[in-house]
């Protein structure tokens, strides 16, 4: 076999690693780019509606204004709830502690004692690592206003020019597999847009049926374990299971029936979300093992902390799709191949 007859694939396979990779070389840069390229995925419908009767630069003025009014709104409506509760949470944190280590089932059992205050001594250390480092992703995108200007112009042009740019890039390849590239490009936008779609819905469902639910039991600290619940949520199958853990754990301090309460609420809430709304929005377009979910959050937690735990689907999902395209192309290149070699031969036999 000839490279050259695999230049295209190897040209994406080179291409997408090169791009991927600059999230551990140039991660400023990379992340900027990244969260542009979500605000104009999640964007784009709207403003393609909107170029019916606009010209689409101004279009994509009007979207983007109205998104960024829309969500200072929603901080600011959120702040004044969860701000307040939260510091009131980190008050009671060591009270919260003490009372969960007085339980009968736990203060009578000097090892399930030890046990027990070792692993919540890894577990504070370990939320106290995940919001900082959560605090210190978020402050680097939107605490900066430079940063924040970046993204916002990357975002217009994205939105304004972005079918330009695709087209663009995908005419640096062979001009015989400019069809195939265009088609892989329009594959990604489409996969990503869903996953980041459906995770913004499932994370405001979930964050807002665990707020009800706290309230409806007069428990604490409603504002505090619905953002942690919704936040969790973009970090599949690991997120919910440790914000159910941190839920239960918690209310155990309140009343031990209500904590077994929370956990079947829990149960619940992770069975619907999982059978019924994650399939009805995602369906089978992404096809993901939950094992290559869990092993890919693991590493991207290792390369980048919360941000790679964060950003592990999103990878995944990119080089599933890059993998299955080169493989499509070499199984259906080795197809020709023997098909003209049974032509030719065919050909031969007759003369």
């Amino acid at each position: 076999m000839h490279l050259k007859t695999y230049r295209t694939s190897i040209l994406l396979g080179v291409t997408f690693t090169v791009l991927l990779s600059t999230f551990w070389f140039l991660p400023q840069l990379a992340f900027i780019i990244f969260i542009s390229l979500l605000l104009q995925l999640l964007l784009t419908p709207l403003v393609d509606r909107l170029e019916c009767h606009l010209n689409r630069g101004l279009a994509a003025a009007i979207v983007l204004g109205t998104f960024l009014l829309i969500c200072l709104g929603l901080v600011l409506l959120v702040s004044s709830t969860f701000i307040p509760t939260f510091t009131r949470f980190v008050t009671d944190f060591p009270q919260i502690t003490e009372k969960l280590q007085q339980m009968p089932l736990i203060h009578d059992n000097a090892y399930l004692t030890d046990e027990f205050e070792q692993f919540w001594l890894e577990l504070k250390a370990a939320s106290v690592d995940a919001l900082k480092s959560s605090l210190t992703v978020l402050l680097s995108i939107f605490s900066k206003f430079i940063d924040m200007v970046i993204i916002l112009f990357v975002t217009f042009y994205l939105l304004k020019d972005g079918d330009d740019i695709k087209v663009y890039l995908a005419s640096l390849f062979p001009t015989r597999d400019y069809s195939r590239v265009l088609a892989l490009f329009n594959r990604i936008l489409s996969a990503l847009r869903t996953y980041i779609c459906s995770q913004l819905v499932i994370c405001c469902l979930t964050a807002t049926v665990v707020f009800l639910y706290y309230t409806a039991r007069s428990l604490p600290y409603a504002s505090v374990f619905a953002m942690v619940s919704g936040i969790s949520e973009f970090v599949p199958v690991l997120g919910p299971t440790v914000a159910s853990i941190f839920g239960i754990l918690l209310t155990a301090t309140v009343d031990p029936w209500i904590a077994i309460q929370t956990a079947g609420f829990y149960l619940i809430l992770t069975q619907v979300n999982h059978n019924a709304v994650y399939p009805t929005l995602i369906g089978k377009s992404l096809n993901l093992h939950p094992v290559a979910i869990i092993l890919g959050i693991i590493l991207g937690g290792e390369v980048l902390g919360a941000a790679g735990m964060f950003l592990a689907v999103p990878f995944i999902v990119i080089c599933k799709l890059v993998i299955e395209d080169i493989y499509k192309d070499r199984m259906e290149t080795i197809k020709k191949l023997r098909a003209s070699r049974w032509l030719s031969k065919e050909k031969h036999e007759d003369k």
